[in-house]
């Protein structure tokens, strides 16, 4: 079973299309985007009425969730009060471009979509939410606890969790011996489309290849493969530019942080 899984497009539509270009060459047997569509870019609309177009199935991250319900902010996490007044124009800009059609599509996105397999009589679940399973703003970066981060998806019965978010890519296999011997599961954040934070203009998304086997006692039985892909970073820059958003936003864009 190969599947693709990918975040955080942030309204970045050019990215969001050579991404979809990227993965259709790879033949998945499925395709889950793990949630915000919108902010940062001129697009909202537009990604989401290409998403609806391809029948993907998405879950709400806290742009979407926050755009969708009308609220006045997202969870915003900055680190200044300049940054917060650009994340403020952002968030205003986005809700007063968005259509009414499109909006109503993000009121109505699941938090989460937990996925149960059956192998040869061995059950495993694969969870996919934005942030964590606890708040779809939690940032789960790669220096997260281990054992918290462990403890977060047995709670959650998680075997394989993925999510976004961060815009940070990374992979860990996670382990806890008990009586009967290890038991793994498996971390993926699956970077971002539209908006990269690790220092890299290519967009990225993950190819997530389960093998028969018990996920929980065979690490080795999923592959873990990030895609990185090259779009037209101008033309999601220029628009940028030419929009009432900060023009710090096309710098980021260019150069990936």
């Amino acid at each position: 079973m190969k599947i693709a899984l990918f975040s955080d497009v942030h309204a970045n539509l050019p990215a969001l299309e050579a991404c979809l270009k990227s993965i259709d060459q790879h033949k998945p047997d499925a395709i889950y985007c793990l949630g915000d569509l919108v902010g940062y870019n001129v697009w909202p609309n537009e990604v989401i009425q290409l998403i609806r177009m391809r029948g993907i199935p998405v879950i709400a991250g806290n742009y979407d969730q926050a755009i969708g319900l009308d609220k006045t902010e997202c969870g915003f996490s900055f680190q200044t009060g300049m940054e917060m007044d650009k994340g403020k124009v952002s968030f205003y800009y986005t809700s007063s471009i968005m259509k009414s059609q499109e909006r109503g599509y993000l009121r109505m996105l699941p938090l989460h979509l937990n996925i149960l397999f059956e192998l040869n009589s061995v059950r495993f679940n694969l969870l996919l939410v934005h942030g964590s399973p606890r708040r779809i703003d939690e940032y789960v970066h790669h220096d997260f606890n281990e054992l918290e981060l462990y403890q977060m998806m047995e709670d959650a019965g998680a075997d394989i969790m993925c999510y976004g978010h961060t815009h940070i890519p990374y992979y860990k296999c996670l382990s806890k011996s008990y009586s009967y011997g290890k038991r793994y599961r498996h971390a993926i954040n699956t970077g971002s489309v539209g908006k990269p934070k690790d220092g890299t203009s290519q967009g990225c998304y993950v190819l997530l290849n389960i093998k028969e086997g018990a996920v929980g006692v065979i690490p080795e039985s999923i592959q873990v493969v990030f895609v990185r892909f090259d779009y037209d970073v101008e033309k999601a820059a220029k628009a940028v530019e030419d929009s009432p958003l900060s023009n710090e936003f096309a710098d980021m864009l260019r150069k990936g942080y």
